[in-house]
């Protein structure tokens, strides 16, 4: 039986189409809470405008929309469908973004339509840089200096008083999109100006670049009686500067210390918790190699790219157990086969991540990496090591190479 007997149907919103930085992962994880909710007993409406996917199944929701994913046709759906509840933080960003003009034109207050799970004030605090920051200041979380730019001249005033370089991330956008790093007043300019379009609500983080730090991500769970686990970490083995989606990634992380590793824990936790979210989240950091210092670089409180990747290397149906956690469940009453969802998994085998580029498609395309995703696909191995892992991981991409040398992917 449903946990809350005051709900009936629930809307969820996908993540519409395939596009660099939001891929197949999201339509995994609004399958496995579409599933959850009908397990329930919940009527579950989907919005999706994606038919190539197996979430516009039509037995995977009760009813779905094949309609374009703007706030005006989703409108619509609510005020036809008068869903009791929506569940926004499934479809990635697009998801994320739509339930927030939702929430702040009114709409699902007009429709009394409830926003499960995360809040919009947490949503808010971990999606605006500003007020992130301040939350990291106030918990004693160590960030990195920045200031919020509105316009190119703000922009160019902030990157004047931080010192070059510094890293330009737009607010609101997903796979780092419009984002980069600039070493002089001219690279700012050129970027700032993207940035400031591609972001919704006009706000670009002009940032202390701290390129060359090890990047390690934690994705972590909380239900709302405040029980909270980490499901397991990961680790880049592109520095900081390489966009996580574009990077190899190893999970768990293999260079850690013990100190560093609950160093990091702690950290998560303490945001997750801070920011009450509900569900699950994807922490990242900046770990710097000669010391015990790191930085916070942000907070997804939502569904991510890793949570794809975690919910596969750790067995623990991250998206699954979110939805059942929006619906007011706690982690202890949640089953997996014979465990509790509040059991932590333990991973004694690495499971490795490796990206696939289209530029073999994309002639004119820049192939410089940086802080703005470029791939559009990933394969990903388990091994008993890092090296059988990691060899099998190049071997699935099917691009004809098969080992490393010299840091490069090498097909003899």
């Amino acid at each position: 039986m449903p946990k809350r007997k005051d709900i009936k149907s629930v809307l969820v919103i996908g993540s519409g189409p395939i596009v660099i930085g939001q891929a197949a992962e999201f339509d995994y994880a609004g399958t496995q809470a579409c599933l959850a909710l009908k397990e329930e007993g919940y009527k579950v409406i989907l919005v999706n405008s994606n038919p190539a996917t197996i979430m516009t199944d039509t037995s995977i929701a009760d009813k779905v929309y094949m309609e374009p994913l703007t706030i005006e046709y989703v409108a619509k759906i609510i005020r036809y469908e008068r869903p009791d509840a929506i569940l926004p933080g499934i479809g990635g960003q697009t998801g994320l973004n739509i339930a927030m003009q939702l929430y702040k034109k009114g709409i699902l207050q007009e429709c009394q339509v409830e926003l499960l799970g995360t809040s919009s004030e947490s949503i808010e605090k971990a999606e605006d840089r500003e007020k992130f920051k301040s939350l990291c200041e106030e918990l004693g979380e160590p960030v990195l200096e920045s200031i919020i730019a509105n316009t190119i001249e703000e922009g160019i005033e902030a990157a004047n008083k931080i010192g070059y370089p510094v890293v330009l991330r737009p607010a609101f956008t997903l796979g780092g999109t419009g984002g980069g790093f600039a070493d002089n007043e001219e690279e700012l300019k050129e970027i700032i100006k993207h940035a400031l379009k591609l972001s919704p609500v006009g706000q670009v983080l002009v940032e202390k670049s701290i390129k060359g730090y090890k990047e390690i991500e934690y994705e972590v769970i909380r239900d709302s009686n405040d029980t909270a686990i980490t499901v397991c970490n990961m680790e880049n083995l592109d520095p900081v500067g390489v966009h996580t989606g574009d990077s190899i990634v190893v999970a768990p992380s293999q260079t850690l210390t013990n100190k560093e590793y609950q160093l990091l824990r702690d950290s998560a936790l303490k945001i997750i918790r801070a920011l009450k979210i509900e569900g699950g989240c994807n922490v990242q950091f900046a770990l710097d190699p000669h010391s015990f210092q790191y930085y916070l670089i942000e907070v997804n409180p939502r569904v991510s790219r890793s949570s794809a990747l975690a919910s596969k290397a750790s067995g623990y149906p991250i998206a699954r157990v979110s939805a059942k956690i929006a619906v007011g469940m706690r982690l202890d009453e949640i089953m997996l086969a014979n465990t509790p969802a509040s059991f932590e998994p333990a991973l004694d085998y690495v499971v490795s991540k490796v990206a696939r580029f289209p530029f073999d498609k994309f002639t004119l395309a820049s192939n410089k990496l940086s802080t703005q995703m470029k791939a559009t696909g990933e394969v990903m191995s388990v091994g008993r090591t890092v090296e059988e892992s990691l060899l099998k991981a190049i071997r699935s991409l099917e691009i004809g190479v098969c080992h490393i040398r010299n840091g490069q992917i090498q097909s003899n």
